[in-house]
C-alpha cells in the first residue's frame, strides 16, 4: 500500500469526521483497524483522529498457562469425538496444543528462544489437527514419522528460515509425538505428564490443576534464560530513557553548590582526545608482506585481518579528527559530526564505525577497550608470523577464515581433499596461561563462552548451568582437522558457535561437544557457544 495515499486519505477522513460530528446520530461510530508501523515514518494517523479515539488492542496472551488454554480454545468437544481412533487423536491433539503454546511463547526469550522471530498462528495448529485427523482415519497404525514431518517441516517449518531453529522445532516434536505417549509415559515438561483420555472441559481443568507455575523449565530452558531476558529488557528500557534526555549543552551541575558545570562538549572532547591518543598507527601492509617468505593459509588470514583493521581504525581517526575541528569551530558541524558527538556522549558505537566493524553488542567504552586488545593480538602475531600458542578466536573480524586455514594447512600437509574434511574439537582441562607454544597440527583457541549450559572440565561433558552463571567461560579448546569419516558422532551435541548473543546471522561454525545426556536436552535449552558476551 502506498503510504502517501493513505496519509492523504486519513487527512480527508479527519475533515469528514469533523463535519459529521455535528448533527449526526448519537450512536454514530467509526471503526478503524490498524497494525503497528515498522518505522516512525509510518506513524501517519492524524492527531485529531487519535485524540478522539478509544484504542482497543488484541494482545497475545503471555505465559504458558494462558497460551495452552488459548490453543485448546481452537477446538471443542465435537472435535474430540470426530475421529474413530479417539484415544490416539485426543492425546496427539493435546500434545500439539502444548507444542503450539511452547513455540509461540518461546519467542520472549530472545535469540536463546529462537534465532529469528516467526509468525506462528492458530491456523498452523488447526490445519495440523486436520492433517492428524485425515491420517488417523486412513491408517490403523499411528504414522508418527509422517506426522512429525508434516507438522515440523511444512505446517510450522514453512515459516522457519534458520537451520538451527528447524532443528529445535523438529526436536520438540520428537519429544512430544512418539509411541510412548499412548503408554502414559510421556512428560511434556518436568512435572507435567501428557493427560490420558478426557473430555474437552476435562482438558481445560487438567491445565488449571496440573500445569506447574510459569518458568523456563516448561520450554526445556534453564532458569538463567529468564534472567538474561529480563536483564536485556531492563537495559533496553534504561537506554531509551537515556536517549530521551534533553540535548542541551550542559549536564550535571544542577542546583547550586559551586562546582563547575561540565558541558556535553567537554565530555565528548575529553573522550575523543583519549581515543585518538590510544589508537596506534595503521599496519604497514607493504612492509609486512615483504617480511613473509611463504604465504601459508595462516599468513593470508593475518594479512586480511590487518587490512580490515586498517579500514576501521582509519575511519575512527578520520571521524574523530573531523569532529575535534568542528568542536574547536574550525569546521562547520555536519549532521554526521552531530551523530558522532551524540554517540560518544551516549556511550554508543558510532554508525560509521559499526559498518566497518565486527558484530558486537557492547557499549562504546567496552567496545573500544576490546578493539585495542584485538590490535594488540594482531601486532604480536605479525611480529614473526608464527601462530600464537593459543588463538583468541573472538578477536578476528572473520573467525571462519582462521578455522578454514586450519583445514587448509592440514590438507596440504597430508595431501587430503579439503571438501572431505571436518574440524574436531577437543576441550582441554587447561586455561590459556598453561600453553607455551602452538600444537604441531591444528590450533589451540581460547575466549569462548557457553550459554544455556556449562562445560564440566572434570568429566569432559556438557552439564546443567549453575544458577546466575549465564555465560560461563570454556577452557582452551584444541581444534584439528580430520577426514570426515573419522569423526565420532556418538553421544555428542552438535553445538553452534556464534559471534554474539544475538545469534542468528552471527553464526560461525559447529563443534561436536561430548554429552552423557540425550543431545535433545541441549537443543531445547538453546545451548550455544559464544565468542563475545
Amino acid at each position: 500500500q502506498n503510504i502517501h495515499l493513505v496519509a492523504k486519505w486519513l487527512s480527508s477522513l479527519e475533515k469528514k469526521l469533523e463535519l459529521h460530528s455535528e448533527g449526526s446520530h448519537q450512536d454514530f461510530r467509526v471503526f478503524i483497524s490498524a497494525e503497528p508501523a515498522p518505522s516512525p515514518d509510518g506513524h501517519i494517523i492524524p492527531q485529531g483522529i487519535l485524540e478522539n479515539s478509544i484504542k482497543i488492542t488484541s494482545e497475545a496472551p503471555t505465559g504458558m498457562h494462558a497460551n495452552l488454554h488459548k490453543a485448546l480454545d481452537n477446538f471443542s468437544q465435537d472435535t474430540l469425538e470426530m475421529c474413530s481412533q479417539e484415544k490416539e487423536f485426543s492425546s496427539i491433539l493435546f500434545a500439539l496444543c502444548y507444542f503450539h503454546a511452547v513455540v509461540a511463547e518461546r519467542r520472549r526469550f530472545g535469540p536463546q528462544g529462537w534465532n529469528r522471530p516467526y509468525p506462528f498462528s492458530s491456523g498452523d495448529l488447526t490445519i495440523s489437527v486436520s492433517v492428524l485427523h485425515n491420517y488417523l482415519e486412513a491408517s490403523s497404525k499411528v504414522p508418527y514419522d509422517d506426522l512429525r514431518y508434516l507438522v515440523g517441516e511444512i505446517m510450522y517449518g514453512g515459516h522457519i528460515t534458520d537451520d538451527w531453529d528447524r532443528r529445535l522445532c523438529r526436536t520438540y516434536l520428537e519429544e512430544f509425538i512418539k509411541p510412548e505417549m499412548l503408554e502414559g509415559e510421556l512428560c511434556l515438561a518436568p512435572g507435567f505428564p501428557l493427560p490420558g483420555n478426557m473430555d474437552y472441559n476435562g482438558y481445560h481443568q487438567y491445565i488449571d490443576d496440573a500445569l506447574p507455575p510459569e518458568s523456563p523449565y516448561l520450554y526445556g530452558l534453564h532458569p538463567n534464560a529468564e534472567i538474561g531476558f529480563l536483564t536485556r529488557s531492563s537495559e533496553q528500557l534504561l537506554r531509551t530513557v537515556l536517549e530521551l534526555q534533553p540535548r542541551d549543552s550542559s549536564t550535571g551541575g544542577g542546583g547550586g553548590g559551586g562546582g563547575g558545570v561540565v558541558t556535553r562538549e567537554d565530555t565528548v572532547k575529553a573522550l575523543l582526545e583519549e581515543m585518538l591518543e590510544k589508537l596506534t598507527d595503521e599496519f604497514n601492509m607493504a612492509e609486512l608482506m615483504a617480511r613473509v617468505e611463504e604465504r601459508t593459509p595462516y599468513t593470508v588470514v593475518a594479512f586480511q585481518e590487518c587490512e580490515r583493521m586498517n579500514v576501521l581504525t582509519g575511519e575512527i581517526k578520520r571521524s574523530l579528527t573531523e569532529l575535534e575541528l568542528g568542536l574547536k569551530g574550525e569546521l562547520t558541524m555536519t549532521s554526521d559530526m552531530e551523530n558522532l558527538q551524540n554517540s560518544l556522549f551516549l556511550d554508543l558505537v558510532p554508525e560509521s564505525w559499526v559498518r566497518r566493524s565486527y558484530p558486537s553488542t557492547a557499549s562504546l567504552g567496552t567496545w573500544f577497550a576490546d578493539l585495542l586488545a584485538r590490535i594488540n593480538e594482531l601486532e604480536a602475531w605479525t611480529r614473526d608470523f608464527s601462530l600464537p600458542s593459543t588463538l583468541w578466536l573472538g578477536g578476528f573480524f572473520n573467525p571462519q577464515s582462521i578455522l578454514t586455514a586450519i583445514m587448509q594447512s592440514t590438507a596440504r600437509k597430508n595431501k587430503w581433499p579439503l571438501d572431505k574434511m571436518t574440524l574436531q574439537c577437543d576441550v582441554t582441562k587447561k586455561s590459556r596461561e598453561d600453553f607455551a607454544s602452538a600444537p604441531r597440527e591444528g590450533a589451540y583457541i581460547h575466549g569462548l563462552f557457553m550459554e544455556g549450559a556449562r562445560w564440566d572440565a572434570q568429566t569432559g561433558v556438557i552439564t546443567d548451568a549453575r544458577l546466575k552463571e549465564l555465560t560461563p567461560a570454556m577452557p582452551v579448546m584444541f581444534i584439528k582437522a580430520i577426514p570426515d569419516d573419522k569423526q565420532d558422532t556418538r553421544r555428542v551435541y552438535p553445538c553452534p558457535l556464534y559471534k554474539t548473543r544475538q545469534r542468528g546471522p552471527t553464526y560461525v561454525w559447529t563443534f561436536n561437544l561430548k554429552t552423557k545426556e540425550n543431545p535433545s536436552k541441549w537443543v531445547l535449552a538453546g545451548v550455544a557457544l559464544l565468542l563475545q558476551i
